[in-house]
């Protein structure tokens, strides 16, 4: 392990603060049997443990701290039918068929969020499908985003992709440093901490022993089978999925995967709750809202709060240098926050890719993984569950770019974070000057 799982500390997050209680997991211990074990308790692990019990068969989930505790309790809460690759990227590079066909999953990515919010009544979840505004900078982004938007319609077929002007901008966000921008439909927000443990609690209630503070040490074949070690205990099963993402170095079994992803540390402050006059005026749609900048920020507003995140952090640890920065751009876009005080400030985890899109598959006869998020992972990682599901069935569904055959381990990995320290550098510069 790199810490003790059980004192590595929560975030100090406005979920944290505002999500129903947790329920209490036990702690494995003795051996147990199931047909899949299931490596991690956030998004994946619990659609794939939904999913997975519905087709008949017997999952055990082992959650190496608590179910949450991960990126799936410190994401923004986000809701996008996107990935970090463009479809019309996509489609130049690999052709229409498969442009549509990532156009498909994701939009059920999306779809997956609200079935799951449904069937398990995760009320206290607050889904909002009110959709997405790209907010455009300067004329230069603007137009790129126009014209992405305008082959959307006339190639992938979203009619309701709507084009809005710097008055449209002002009125959606309240802000004036905006020129124009793109309202995308299906996005929208949500709860990610209580989204998480309404999915935990509903497929604990479905039967499925979920173990927590029982981090995975030892992953070994056994016979026809596989053994997921645990320091108290074992689950014998036919197969294991692993869903550890961009925390898959927490313990020796999965650090392997760990070379095919870049953690980036992605940083989040919300403010006090606002004047009820002030937050009337600071997006009154409800939806969420990104920048065109390639060091992006976004925002979105949650019970008279702003919520600000952005890329930019680096190291282990929160960093106050990432928050200082995200408060300014902060008050860049809204300076009728400048003297409102920040009540919370966290980071979290997210785990780019060689290729800009996450990957799902067999790496083995007996194992099967899915991770790589890109920052978008709320719907997609939901989704992967039922994919993961399906494959451990014995079926082969058309995952399209997302074959983990695909995947590629990060070239001089230990230079990774100046690397990434070096780009994420170079972009801000370009940000700023406007490219």
């Amino acid at each position: 392990m790199t810490g003790d799982w059980r004192t590595l500390p929560s975030a100090n997050s406005l979920w944290e603060a505002t999500a129903e209680p947790a329920r209490a997991f036990p702690v494995l211990s003795g051996e147990h049997k199931a047909d899949v074990v299931i490596i991690g308790a956030g998004y994946t692990g619990l659609s794939a443990a939904h999913h997975i019990a519905k087709s008949g068969l017997a999952p055990v989930v082992l959650e190496a701290v608590r179910p949450g505790w991960g990126a799936s309790g410190r994401n923004g809460g986000v809701i996008t039918a996107k990935f970090r690759l463009s479809f019309r990227e996509i489609d130049a590079a690999h052709g229409r068929a498969m442009a549509r066909r990532m156009y498909e999953i994701a939009h059920e990515s999306t779809d997956m969020v609200e079935e799951l919010v449904s069937e398990y009544g995760i009320a206290s979840a607050n889904l909002t499908r009110t959709g997405q505004v790209k907010a455009a900078h300067n004329e230069t982004t603007l137009k790129a985003a126009i014209d992405e938007a305008i082959w959307m319609t006339s190639e992938m077929g979203s009619a309701e992709v709507r084009i809005l002007d710097k008055h449209g901008v002002r009125e959606e966000t309240g802000s004036d440093i905006f020129v124009g921008g793109v309202l995308n439909p299906g996005s929208g927000g949500i709860h990610p901490l209580n989204y998480l443990r309404g999915l935990a609690d509903g497929v604990g209630r479905r039967g499925v022993p979920i173990f927590q503070e029982s981090p995975v040490i030892r992953l070994r074949r056994d016979g026809d089978g596989i053994v997921a070690e645990t320091p108290q205990g074992a689950v014998r099963a036919k197969q294991a999925i692993i869903a550890t993402n961009s925390y898959s170095d927490l313990t020796n079994a999965t650090a392997r995967l760990q070379r095919t992803l870049i953690p980036f540390r992605s940083a989040l402050i919300a403010t006090e709750q606002l004047p009820r006059n002030l937050a009337g005026q600071l997006m009154p749609t409800g939806r969420t809202y990104t920048e065109t900048k390639r060091m992006m920020r976004w925002f979105r507003m949650v019970d008279n709060r702003v919520i600000f995140g952005g890329r930019g952090a680096f190291g282990k640890q929160d960093s106050q240098a990432a928050f200082d920065a995200l408060r300014g751009a902060m008050v860049g876009i809204f300076p009728d926050l400048a003297d409102v005080p920040l009540e919370y400030k966290w980071s979290g985890l997210v785990a780019m890719t060689l290729d800009s899109v996450p990957h799902i598959g067999r790496i083995d006869d007996r194992t099967l993984v899915s991770m790589g998020y890109n920052g978008a992972g709320v719907a997609m990682s939901s989704l992967m569950g039922r994919y993961l599901a399906a494959f451990a069935r014995g079926e082969t569904p058309d995952v399209g770019l997302l074959d983990v055959s695909r995947m590629k381990a990060i070239p001089f990995y230990p230079l990774r974070e100046p690397a990434v320290r070096m780009v994420a550098g170079w972009y801000q510069f370009l940000d700023a000057i406007g490219r």
